[in-house]
C-alpha cells in the first residue's frame, strides 16, 4: 500500500519519533493518512447524525491492523508501540472511531487470542483480522460499572450447551458485531468468557441513543434471556475475573494512547487557528495569553507522549502492571481533557461549532475520562500498588 509521508505540525517536540523502527513509522504514516484523506472529511456528519460510517469498513480493512500485537492467524503482530500509534492516529481523527476498533481489535480479539482455544483462534481471529466478522466485547452491566467483577449475568451448564440471562450496558458494536464476548458467572461463581454469535435466539440489543459523547460508536444495551450457546463457545482459558483484568490491562495502555491523539488534534487545530486568527489587527498567535496557553499544551503533549513511549516499552518486555497502565491513563485522560478545552477556548465562539472539530474531540474526551477505569478508581488502583493498602474490594 502507497502512501504520501505525513507529519504532525509541531507536536514531537522532542523528536520521539526517532525512537520508532520503520515499521512503526509505516503504520503510524497508514493510519494517519487513512485518518486525513478518509476519515476526518465526512466524521463530523456522522457524528452529528449519531450514526457509524460503516462505508469505512473496507477502508479499515485494508489497513492491516486488525488484531494489532497477536501473533499468526492474519494478524499483523505489530510492537506495543505501534499499536499505541494506532490508537493515537485513529483518536485524532474520531474518538468513536477508536472505541469501535478497540473494542473490536483490542478486547474482542485480545480475549480470543489469550483464552481462546486453538479451534477458537482459527476460526474467528482471521476474519476479524481482516475486518469481515466484528467482535464486541460484554462485561459491563446496568449496575456494575467500576466493580464488573460482582457481575450478576449468569451461564449454567445444560448437557452440550450452556443457558446465559442477564443483562449489559455499554456493550460497543453488539447491534451488528458478528460475535460478543460475554462474560458471565457460572454455577462454581467464577466468572468464564462465552462466544454469542449474531442472530441467536434470546439476545436483544438495543442501540443507546442520546449520547453527547463519542455519538459515531454505537453502544447498547444486552438482553440476554435463556441465550444458549454451545459447550464449545465457552472460551477454554478463562477461569475468573483475573483473566477478565488480563486483557483489560493492555488496553488501559491504548487508550492512554488514545488520550494524546485527542489532544494532538486539538493543539494542532489550536495552533493553525491562532496563526490564521486577526484580532485587533494581529493574529491572535501574537498575544502573550496565547502563547502561554499553546507552550502549557505542548508540554502536557510531550509529557503524555513520553509516558507513553515507556509504557510501551515496558509492555513489550512483559514489564507492564496492572498499576502502571492505570497510572497512564488516568494522567493522561486529564491532561488531554486540559489540553483539548485549553483549544475550545483558543477557539473562542467558534470552538462550539462541528465544523472546527474541536467541539467533538472536546466531547469525546469526557468518554475518554471515564471509560476503561474512571479517574477516582485508578487513582486508588495506583494507591493499592505504592501503599499496599486496599481500599475498595
Amino acid at each position: 500500500m502507497t502512501i504520501e509521508a505525513v507529519s504532525s505540525p509541531g507536536t514531537d517536540y522532542f523528536f520521539l519519533d526517532d525512537l520508532l523502527t520503520e515499521e512503526e513509522r509505516d503504520v503510524r504514516d497508514r493510519v494517519r493518512s487513512f485518518c486525513d484523506k478518509d476519515l476526518i472529511p465526512i466524521i463530523n456528519d456522522y457524528w452529528e447524525r449519531e450514526e457509524f460510517p460503516f462505508e469505512l469498513l473496507p477502508k479499515i480493512g485494508a489497513l492491516n491492523i486488525a488484531g494489532t500485537t497477536i501473533e499468526g492467524y492474519g494478524c499483523p503482530k505489530m510492537s506495543a508501540t505501534a499499536a499505541g500509534l494506532v490508537s493515537r492516529e485513529l483518536a485524532r481523527g474520531d474518538g468513536g472511531l477508536t472505541t469501535f476498533f478497540a473494542v473490536h481489535s483490542g478486547v474482542a480479539m485480545t480475549s480470543i487470542a489469550t483464552l481462546g482455544s486453538e479451534e477458537q483462534k482459527e476460526r474467528w481471529l482471521p476474519p476479524m483480522a481482516r475486518m469481515e466478522k466484528i467482535g464486541a466485547f460484554g462485561l459491563t452491566e446496568p449496575q456494575h460499572g467500576s466493580d464488573a467483577g460482582l457481575l450478576e449475568t449468569m451461564a449454567r451448564r445444560e448437557g452440550d450447551e450452556y443457558v446465559i440471562d442477564g443483562e449489559k450496558r455499554w456493550i460497543g458494536n453488539a447491534s451488528f458485531a458478528d460475535v460478543t464476548v460475554i462474560w458471565a458467572r457460572e454455577e462454581n461463581d467464577k466468572l468464564a468468557a462465552f462466544l454469542v454469535e449474531k442472530g441467536t435466539p434470546g439476545l436483544e440489543a438495543t442501540v443507546m441513543t442520546g449520547k453527547a459523547s463519542q455519538r459515531t460508536v454505537l453502544n447498547t444495551d444486552l438482553k440476554l434471556d435463556g441465550v444458549r450457546v454451545p459447550a464449545e463457545n465457552r472460551l477454554a482459558n478463562s477461569r475468573g475475573f483475573g483473566d477478565a483484568v488480563q486483557v483489560l490491562t493492555p488496553t488501559r495502555h491504548n487508550v492512554a494512547w488514545e488520550a494524546v491523539g485527542h489532544a494532538v488534534a486539538a493543539y494542532e487545530l489550536a495552533l493553525t487557528y491562532a496563526k490564521e486568527r486577526v484580532q485587533f489587527g494581529k493574529p491572535i498567535a501574537s498575544f502573550q495569553l496565547i502563547q502561554g496557553k499553546l507552550a502549557r499544551m505542548l508540554a502536557d503533549i510531550t509529557a503524555m507522549q513520553t509516558l507513553c513511549f515507556r509504557l510501551s516499552q515496558l509492555r513489550a518486555e512483559g514489564r507492564m502492571t496492572i498499576a502502571m497502565a492505570s497510572l497512564a491513563k488516568m494522567h493522561n485522560a486529564k491532561r488531554a481533557y486540559q489540553v483539548v478545552a485549553d483549544a475550545r477556548d483558543i477557539l473562542g465562539g467558534n470552538g462550539i461549532l462541528l465544523e472546527y472539530h474541536v467541539a467533538r474531540h472536546l466531547a469525546d474526551m469526557q468518554a475518554v475520562y471515564t471509560y476503561d477505569g474512571t479517574d477516582t478508581v485508578l487513582a486508588l488502583i495506583v494507591g493499592r500498588d505504592i501503599t499496599g493498602h486496599q481500599t475498595f474490594s
